[in-house]
C-alpha cells in the first residue's frame, strides 16, 4: 500500500504548483541568480587581448583548459571574470572533508552539529580564497608568458587578473549559498549545471555540423543520439537506486501499555561518490597534455613526448589510467563522506539495530561490508558512464558536453532539484489539509 506522501505525490498537479507562492518565489529566485552568473561569463578580464587569447585557446581546447571551460561555461574560453568558476570552492570542500577525517580537532568540529558545521564552512571559505589566490596569479603569470596576450605586461595586470579572478570565484561562492538557502536545490551544482546545459545547444549544433560536412556519418550521430540517452537512462536509474538496511527499534512501554518496536530503513545509495571521481581522474589525467602544449614541444626529451603521447584520448594508456583512477577516486570519496563507525554509533545510542547484527561494532563491520561492496558496483558504473562516450569524442570530435562527466552532473542536479521542488509541493499539500482539519475542528467546537 502506498505511504501517505506516495499518495500525496500522485495526486500533484498544475493547481497545486500555482497555489505554491513560496515555491514560485524560490523558482524566480533560482532564475534570477544563474541569470547573473551566465552575464558575468561574457564579461572579459582588463587588459586582455580577446582576440588573440581566442587564438591561443583553440590550441588548448582539447586539454584541460576543455574541461575547465565546460565547468566555467565558456568563461575560460572568453578568460572573463567568472573564469575560474567554482572549481577553487569545490577543491577546498574535498581538502576540509579529507581533513575533518584526519585531523581530530576538525573531527570533533563535524560532530558539534550546527555550530560546527559553520565553522567548518568558514574554513573551507579560508581555503577558496587561498586556492583561488594561488590559480588566479598562475593565469596571470600564464598569460603574460603568450605572445601578444596581454596588452601592458606587468604587476598591475597581475594584481588586477588576481582582484578579478579571485572577486569572480567569491561572488559564485556566494551566489551559490545564496541559492541554498533562498532558492531551489543546490547552488553549487546549480551553478555546474547551468555553465554546462548554456553551452549543450551549441555542442548539438556542432556535432550536426560535422555530419554536413561529411566529417561524421549520418548512422555514427544516430548511434551517439542513441548513446546519450541510454546513458541518461542509465545514470537516473542507478542515481536513484538504493541498498536499504533493516533498522528496528525495541519495544517500548509506557504506563501500563506495550508499543510495538518500530521499523525503518537506512538508505545506502549504489553511487555515494557522485561525479567527484570522474573530475578528479579528467583533471589529473588531461595535466601532461596541458602542460605540454604549453611548453616548447622540441626541447622536450623523448621519454616526455612519448608520454603525453600515451595519455592522449582515445589512447590505451589513457583509458587504463582514466578508469582505474575513477574507481579509485570512487572509494576513497565513500570512504571520506560516509563514517560506518558513526552511523553503527547513532543507531545504538537510539536504541536501533539491524536484524541479526550485534550493535556497536558488529554493525560497523557489516554497513562497510555491505558498503564496500555496492561501491563496486557503483564504480564499474561510473568507469562505464564515463570511458564510453571519451571513446567516441577521441575517435569523432564530439565536444566535452556530451561527454559521461557532463552527463552525469546533468542528470544528478536534475533529479535533486526536482526533488526539491516535489518535496515543497508536498509540504504545500500538508499545509492544506492542516488548515482545512483546523477549520472543520472549530466548527464542530461552536
Amino acid at each position: 500500500m502506498a505511504s501517505a506522501a506516495e499518495q500525496l505525490a500522485s495526486n500533484l498537479n498544475f493547481s497545486t504548483f500555482a497555489k505554491a507562492e513560496d515555491l514560485k518565489k524560490r523558482l524566480w529566485f533560482t532564475l534570477g541568480a544563474l541569470l547573473v552568473y551566465r552575464l558575468g561569463t561574457y564579461i572579459p578580464l582588463p587588459g586582455l587581448n580577446p582576440e588573440a587569447f581566442a587564438q591561443a585557446f583553440q590550441g588548448q581546447s582539447g586539454g584541460i583548459l576543455g574541461l575547465f571551460n565546460m565547468f566555467a561555461g565558456g568563461a575560460v574560453e572568453r578568460m572573463a571574470i567568472f573564469a575560474l568558476g567554482i572549481m577553487p570552492y569545490i577543491s577546498a570542500s574535498i581538502i576540509v572533508q579529507l581533513m575533518t577525517s584526519v585531523v581530530p580537532t576538525l573531527e570533533q568540529l563535524k560532530k558539534e552539529g550546527e555550530q560546527g558545521r559553520k565553522v567548518i564552512n568558514q574554513y573551507t571559505r579560508y581555503g577558496t580564497v587561498l586556492l583561488g589566490t594561488m590559480q588566479a596569479y598562475g593565469i596571470a603569470v600564464g598569460l603574460e608568458s603568450g605572445s601578444g596576450l596581454v596588452n601592458d605586461p606587468g604587476w598591475f595586470f597581475r594584481i588586477s587578473t588576481v582582484i578579478s579572478l579571485l572577486g569572480g570565484t567569491m561572488f559564485l561562492m556566494w551566489l551559490g549559498e545564496q541559492i541554498t538557502s533562498r532558492g531551489i536545490g543546490n547552488g553549487i551544482s546549480l551553478i555546474i549545471f547551468a555553465g554546462i546545459v548554456a553551452a549543450l545547444p551549441s555542442a548539438l549544433a556542432g556535432t550536426l555540423e560535422l555530419g554536413r560536412t561529411g566529417a561524421l556519418s549520418t548512422p555514427l550521430i544516430l548511434a551517439i543520439i542513441v548513446m546519450v540517452v541510454a546513458v541518461i537512462a542509465l545514470i537516473v536509474f542507478v542515481e536513484r537506486a538504493q541498498r536499504r538496511l533493516l533498522i528496528q527499534y525495541p519495544k517500548r512501554q509506557v504506563g501500563n501499555r506495550m508499543f510495538q518496536g518500530d521499523t525503518s530503513h537506512l538508505p545506502l545509495k549504489l553511487n555515494t561518490s557522485g561525479v567527484i571521481p570522474a573530475i578528479f581522474a579528467s583533471s589529473l589525467l588531461l595535466l601532461p597534455a596541458t602542460a605540454a602544449g604549453f611548453a616548447n614541444t622540441a626541447t622536450l626529451p623523448d621519454w616526455a613526448t612519448a608520454v603525453v603521447g600515451a595519455l592522449s584520448h582515445g589512447q590505451p594508456l589513457y583509458m587504463v589510467l582514466y578508469g582505474a583512477m575513477i574507481a579509485f577516486f570512487a572509494f576513497f570519496y565513500t570512504a571520506i563522506v560516509f563514517n560506518p563507525k558513526d552511523t553503527a554509533d547513532n543507531l545504538k545510542k537510539h536504541g536501533g539495530f539491524i536484524p541479526g547484527i550485534r550493535p556497536g561494532e558488529r554493525t560497523a563491520e557489516y554497513i562497510d561490508y555491505v558498503l564496500t561492496r555496492i561501491t563496486v558496483v557503483g564504480a564499474l558504473y561510473l568507469v562505464f558512464v564515463c570511458i564510453l562516450p571519451e571513446i567516441l569524442i577521441s575517435q569523432t570530435g564530439v565536444p566535452f558536453y556530451l561527454g559521461g562527466t557532463s552527463l552525469l552532473i546533468v542528470v544528478s542536479v536534475t533529479l535533486d532539484t526536482v526533488a526539491q521542488v516535489q518535496g515543497h509541493l508536498i509540504a504545500q499539500q500538508y499545509e492544506g489539509l492542516i488548515k482545512k482539519s483546523k477549520l472543520r475542528g472549530g466548527k464542530r467546537g461552536r
